[in-house]
């Protein structure tokens, strides 16, 4: 069984190369006869690989499936993939990140040590055009999607947005792109809730933590929950509007890093937001050009009411 399923690995990684194999050339290659290649070509069929046979003289080419079946990669084209895989994860391609991850991460627990190694030795010598403010490894990331599908509790040390450090133990629940930066959502240990770390604010420690029983979700829109938590909540002012303007409209120009947007209606949507100024407050919601109302603070409906004033009277003839 052992050596039939060596041949079978063997069989699959010719018929992987761009180009058709007569049934002889396998034959030779494997030390076979071409009855034993036409037996072995039907178990990888029987495995879900699509092998075309073409007319006239026997011959074999690997067509591509409705399914995506094992891959086998050499040396060189393994490291190539985990580098692209790595380079996906953190770019700013919509959409693209989380995937990444989850690929990298199975794609590296499966690597010989001495693939890791030039993986890591390429990523420690690459540098990135990025916002080096955040700017996360794609090792941390996988790391934490190995954490999450594992159900392993992490340990790190975290520098909070007011620069003070302290050590934490987390259950991870997923992490989440917002294009800019990544966040993990996980339930702290120590504190007992939710919590939304920013993943460049973290140092994972090894080993990592006992496993985990997964918790109820903290909410079922994990997109909504997050940007409350990045936008609204951290800031000493949180704002609260009715915009008259389609909600698509608003949420283009307010990224779920800077806003909340729900709908209210075909042409109102209710807009949440924090600073830690009232004047940037206001010249947020002035500046999208439509009409709006204040409902919350309400120190920020006396300030927009003494700045309009002021507006008013810098604009008023001497």
């Amino acid at each position: 069984m052992l050596e039939t399923s060596a041949r079978l690995l063997r069989l699959l990684s010719l018929l992987q190369t761009p180009r058709d194999w007569s049934g002889t050339e396998l034959a030779v290659r494997l030390g076979v006869s071409s009855r034993t290649v036409r037996r072995d070509v039907e178990r990888l069929r029987d495995l879900g690989y699509v092998v075309h046979a073409t007319a006239g003289a026997p011959g074999y080419r690997l067509g591509a499936g409705t399914g995506l079946p094992p891959l086998l990669l050499d040396d060189e084209e393994a490291v190539a993939v985990a580098i692209g895989l790595g380079t996906a994860a953190v770019s700013g391609v919509t959409g693209i990140g989380e995937t990444s991850v989850r690929a990298l991460a199975k794609l590296e627990q499966v690597l010989p040590a001495r693939l890791r190694s030039r993986v890591g030795d390429l990523r420690s010598v690459t540098v990135p055009l990025t916002d080096h403010a955040s700017a996360v490894d794609p090792a941390v990331l996988t790391a934490i999607a190995a954490a999450v599908r594992n159900r392993e509790s992490l340990r790190f040390d975290y520098r909070s947005h007011d620069g003070t450090e302290d050590r934490r133990a987390a259950e991870p629940y997923r992490l989440v792109n917002s294009g800019r930066r990544w966040y993990l959502v996980a339930w702290d240990t120590g504190q007992s809730g939710w919590r939304t770390f920013r993943v460049d604010r973290l140092r994972l420690r090894t080993p990592n933590g006992p496993r985990f029983t997964p918790r109820e979700p903290p909410g079922a829109d994990l997109v909504q929950y997050v940007a409350e938590r990045i936008s609204v909540n951290p800031y000493r002012y949180r704002g609260r509007f009715t915009v008259h303007a389609p909600a698509d409209v608003i949420a283009a120009r307010m990224p779920p890093t800077i806003a909340v947007v729900e709908p209210t209606g075909d042409d109102t949507c209710l807009l949440s937001t924090g600073s830690n100024s009232l004047d940037e407050l206001a010249m947020w919601v002035a500046g999208l050009g439509v009409p709006f109302e204040v409902h919350d603070p309400p120190e920020l409906v006396r300030h927009i009411r003494a700045l309009g004033a002021r507006l008013t009277e810098a604009t008023t003839p001497r």
